[in-house]
């Protein structure tokens, strides 16, 4: 069931930048997707499109089923500086005036399936930084209010981090999507990242960037070093420098 299309979107911004132009895609409901390509192709101009922070100047960007709950995780975290970890993932709560001790309840709650349990009141300047991005990643679960579907859109969330972290924070990743059947739209420019966590990779070109090709990768990529997975990775490696020289 098609959760999201985007049928020719195209982008260009004030300054006369063509970020995007005939983007085309189509994501099923409880997928996970990965949207690869250069710095500077428009990823995460498509990921603003979905998520309407942007309007196309060009086609559309469309819900068949009807605009599902969306949770956005950027690149920096984000935080409050002034407020502690538990507030900042309450911050979607209290935007809809939810109570506050439920919404205390379901922050805690949601800071403790990013491996954050006794972090409720520690603040940005306390905390690594992949343990703001996880406290990032709690206040976009925090935006689901349990209904049905449910889209997390992650803009380059690892970049910054050291492999370690990235590599815990994607398998933590993967337990959400499967644990609560969420449909997850993730950017990246890491061959790897995608060949690991995807279902799906979907390589766009140099800008302005559309869709050069869709790759669905193989099941049994358990670990990063499996031969799936590498395999996968020789796959995308290679459709990404097709993308490149289009």
């Amino acid at each position: 069931m098609t959760l999201l299309s985007a049928s020719q979107a195209g982008k260009r911004f004030a300054n006369g930048t063509q970020a995007l132009d005939g983007l085309s895609f189509a994501i099923r409901q409880g997928e996970f997707v990965s949207l690869l390509g250069p710095s500077g192709c428009g990823k995460s101009t498509a990921l603003r499109l979905v998520a309407g922070l942007l309007q196309a100047d060009a086609g559309a960007v469309t819900y068949p089923q009807g605009q599902p709950e969306i949770g956005f995780v950027f690149q920096e975290p984000t935080l409050m500086p002034w407020a502690d970890a538990l507030a900042n993932a309450r911050l979607p709560l209290d935007l809809k005036h939810l109570p506050r001790s439920q919404a205390d309840e379901r922050a805690a709650a949601a800071l403790v399936r990013v491996g954050l349990k006794d972090f409720e009141h520690a603040y940005p300047r306390e905390l690594s930084g992949g343990m703001k991005m996880r406290v990032s990643i709690a206040r976009a679960l925090c935006s689901f209010t349990g209904a049905q579907p449910r889209l997390l859109l992650l803009d380059e969330p690892f970049a910054a981090l050291d492999e370690i972290t990235r590599n815990g924070l994607g398998d933590d990743l993967l337990k959400l999507w499967r644990e609560d059947g969420l449909t997850v739209l993730f950017v990246t420019h890491s061959v790897s990242e995608s060949s690991y966590l995807s279902q799906r990779v979907l390589v766009m070109t140099p800008r302005p960037g559309r869709v050069e090709a869709e790759i669905t990768l193989p099941s049994g990529r358990e670990t990063r070093l499996s031969l799936p997975t590498i395999e996968a990775q020789r796959r995308i490696s290679d459709a990404l420098n097709s993308a490149m020289a289009a």
